[in-house]
């Protein structure tokens, strides 16, 4: 079924409509939370703040804007909400623990998330907020700034300095770090 269907549906009480609406979005409701948030328990609880939130303005759902760019402003208000409380608590990281019984692979793969995630949570909430509502959400320019409240240049700028400061962070600013062409010489005519 269609959103639209089950949000009429959900409107008037059905319980299956209802979870199949948040089944349908869990899944990047769940990550725009854990990317915002970053501690993964901390983003679990903001995930069920946001799925709770969902279901309780429902009934308010109006339709002037997309069923998903309703869900993600949400799950983005739960998620700042989260941020807010916990942010004078040391972020921990569960790092170790992955350790013990993962394959190199799956060692390098998880020492790139933490990477990533950590230098998200460096980032200023309104430029960390944009770049997982662009990048993890995949909304568009015009989505986020109705989340965000903000015109579109805005979100252009913001999404601008995020990138700029997370690959500063990541140490990747210098654009010869990014990309290594190797030039192989062509043999002269005449040598096999």
């Amino acid at each position: 079924m269609d959103d639209d269907l089950l949000i009429r549906k959900a409107k008037k009480g059905d319980a299956a409509a209802i979870d199949a609406l948040l089944r349908t979005h869990y899944d990047t409701v769940r990550a725009v939370c854990h990317r915002i948030v970053v501690n993964k328990s901390d983003a679990e609880d903001a995930t069920q703040v946001a799925l709770i939130s969902i279901v309780r303005a429902l009934p308010q759902f109006d339709g002037r804007s997309k069923f998903s760019t309703w869900i993600y402003r949400i799950a983005t208000n739960a998620a700042l909400d989260e941020v807010r409380r916990i942010r004078r608590r040391p972020m921990p990281t569960d790092k170790e623990a992955v350790y013990d019984t993962a394959t190199p692979d799956a060692t390098a793969a998880v020492d790139a998330q933490i990477d990533v995630s950590g230098a998200l949570a460096q980032l200023p909430e309104e430029y960390r907020t944009t770049l997982v509502l662009r990048h993890v959400a995949d909304l568009d320019y015009e989505e986020i700034a109705v989340i965000q409240g903000v015109p579109v240049g805005t979100v252009r700028s913001r999404l601008a300095r995020g990138r700029a400061q997370l690959a500063e962070i990541l140490g990747n600013q210098d654009p010869d770090s990014l990309r290594h062409t190797r030039v192989i010489p062509l043999p002269e005519r005449g040598t096999p």
